[in-house]
């Protein structure tokens, strides 16, 4: 049976293995600030419909933090999560 840092070993990794999502990530880390979910979308070359699916994606697997502000979303790395989960991943598991 999972344990539940097992289970969010395992969201990260899903979340990391796509290639959009890890541009994604890529852009966030450049960035050094939150930016909006437009602003990624345009440097990444992704729609609307598909970036909020992305979004949705590594928010729920702890990786960006999201915010709300009127009618923009923004976005910023989770450097907690790769820290915790990515860097001392070896130890971890």
């Amino acid at each position: 049976m999972l344990n539940e840092e097992n289970k969010n070993q395992i969201a990260i990794f899903k979340a990391l293995a796509d290639p959009v999502r890890l541009e994604i990530i890529k852009y966030l880390k450049e960035a050094k600030e939150e930016v909006t979910c437009g602003e990624v979308g345009k440097a990444t070359n992704i729609s609307k419909t598909s970036g909020s699916y992305h979004f949705k994606l590594l928010q729920s697997a702890g990786l960006i933090n999201a915010r709300k502000d009127a009618r923009e979303k923004y976005v910023s790395l989770n450097k907690s999560t790769f820290d915790e989960y990515i860097t001392n991943f070896y130890e971890n598991i």
